[in-house]
């Protein structure tokens, strides 16, 4: 696995995707894909297919996702998921189950997580997580 991608989380998608998208955003996001630096996981993938609204709109954005850099959602990424979970609801911080496992792919995959939601800046301040907010 490469160590310089970029875990793009579903809420920079939705950004970059939007027709009315910040240019910053939509060249952030266009030149990881020029430099084939982007990875994916199952669960963002699961997000943003199925938040498509046709046939044609899922079986494009399928065809596109399908060329990213995989993180499996192997045995290995569900334990560090459960333990993450564990773990920061002992320190008090609830996150959802989702966020949780997308931050467990990004860790294991040696990613930087690029997003827009502030649960992922909850999870970098006490785990492994190395994350790239669009929020601040």
């Amino acid at each position: 696995m490469r160590t310089d991608l970029v875990l793009i989380d579903t809420s920079v998608w939705i950004l970059a995707l939007r027709k009315s998208a910040a240019p910053a955003i939509r060249d952030e996001v266009a030149g990881l894909l020029t430099e084939n630096r982007v990875a994916i996981s199952p669960m963002i993938r699961l997000e943003l297919l199925g938040g498509t609204k046709s046939t044609g709109e899922f079986s494009r954005l399928k065809s596109r996702l399908s060329a990213l850099h995989e993180i499996p959602a192997d045995e290995a990424n569900w334990e560090l998921a459960t333990r993450l979970s564990f773990e920061l609801r002992r320190q008090g911080r609830v996150v959802p189950y989702t966020d949780v496992l997308i931050a467990a792919a990004a860790i294991a995959g040696g990613c930087v997580l690029l997003h827009a939601d502030r649960h992922f800046d909850l999870m970098d301040e006490s785990t492994d997580l190395t994350v790239r907010s669009l929020l601040k």
